[in-house]
C-alpha cells in the first residue's frame, strides 16, 4: 500500500500517512470550507489501510487551528480507529499534541476524550 501525503496550504493541514510504519499524522490548520470533500480521499485511504489486520497504528494530531466542520471529520477518524481496535484488528495509539500555552487546543483534546471511546494521550509541547 502506498503512503498518503497532502502538503499544507492556507486552510489545509499537512497530512502524512505512512503505510509501512503505521505512523499517521495531521498537523497545522484546517478550516477548509468544503471539509467533507477535502477529507474524502483521506477517509478512503484510511478505510483501505484499516482493512489490513494486526497493525500497530500511531495517529498524531498537532493542530494550531481547526473549525467545526473539521472537528466532525476528526470524530469520524476517531470512530474508524475505535472500530479497528474494538474488533481486535490491531493496536491504536492516538496522540493529541497542543502548545503548552494553548488552552483551547488542550480543551479540544479533552472534549474528544469525553466524546469518544478511544484512549487519547494529551501531550503538551513548547515552541
Amino acid at each position: 500500500m502506498e503512503d498518503f501525503y497532502h502538503p499544507p496550504d492556507h486552510f489545509i493541514p499537512e497530512i502524512r500517512f505512512n503505510a509501512s510504519t503505521g505512523e499517521l499524522s495531521i498537523s497545522g490548520e484546517s478550516f477548509h470550507e468544503y471539509s467533507v470533500e477535502f477529507y474524502q480521499p483521506v477517509f478512503q485511504w484510511l478505510r483501505d489501510f484499516l482493512a489490513i489486520p494486526n497493525q500497530k497504528i500511531t495517529m498524531s494530531f498537532r493542530m494550531t487551528y481547526f473549525n467545526t466542520n473539521t472537528s466532525r471529520r476528526f470524530l469520524e477518524v476517531f470512530d474508524m480507529l475505535e472500530e479497528y481496535e474494538k474488533n481486535n484488528k490491531g493496536c491504536v495509539t492516538i496522540n493529541w499534541y497542543y502548545k503548552a500555552h494553548d488552552i483551547d487546543m488542550k480543551e479540544s483534546g479533552e472534549e474528544y476524550i469525553a466524546d469518544t471511546n478511544v484512549e487519547i494521550n494529551l501531550i503538551p509541547y513548547v515552541v
